[in-house]
């Protein structure tokens, strides 16, 4: 009879001691913060300019072909490079080769996404592509004048890609990348 006692209220305890379910973390981003983009014109000699933030700085690449810069964003490890080269009869190889550049990242992509972007004010023509999962590039564009500039940019940064990690970064250098294809004048 105690026996039995005693093996009932064990499994009383076993039954309700438990009411709650377990459930599953919600999916979560870090919570970064970086301060509110502030933007100057910045004139390098090229036959560009644009207004950049003044949160990055700029340096030559590393390949030192005149007016390919980088904007690097040391706050979140990271740069936007870009690339120009005059149009010279090659417009179409020009395209297609900023074309195919996004398409080097869908290995690792979760989705690419194209916006067409056209100025006609400044005559500038192109795409902004935002590239989304753990990719090398979270975004990539070119613009153009169609007749005699050409100018490529990609946001790389200095780690493996985890898009969890680094979505507040890369949605922040996609704001100053919108913001520099809008600012963008050619000379």
């Amino acid at each position: 009879m105690k026996l039995r006692r005693m093996l009932f209220l064990s499994l009383s305890i076993v039954l309700f001691a438990c009411a709650d379910d377990p459930q599953p973390k919600p999916k979560g981003f870090l919570a970064l913060e970086y301060p509110e983009a502030e933007y100057s014109r910045m004139d390098i000699g090229c036959p560009y300019s644009f207004e950049k933030n003044e949160l990055a700085t700029i340096s030559p690449s590393l390949t030192n072909t005149p007016c390919w810069i980088n904007l690097d964003y040391e706050l979140m490890s990271g740069a936007i490079y870009l690339t120009y080269q005059k149009v010279n009869n090659n417009l179409d190889s020009l395209l297609r080769d900023a074309q195919k550049l996004p398409l080097q990242h869908t290995i690792k992509a979760d989705a690419i996404e194209g916006d067409i972007y056209t100025n006609d004010i400044r005559n500038t023509y192109g795409m902004f592509y935002e590239v989304s999962g753990n990719a090398a590039s979270q975004a990539q564009f070119y613009l153009t004048d169609s007749t005699n500039h050409f100018l490529t940019g990609s946001v790389y940064f200095e780690s493996q890609p985890n898009y969890d990690s680094i979505v507040p970064a890369a949605d922040y250098l996609k704001k100053d990348i919108r913001y520099l294809m809008e600012s963008l004048e050619w000379k």
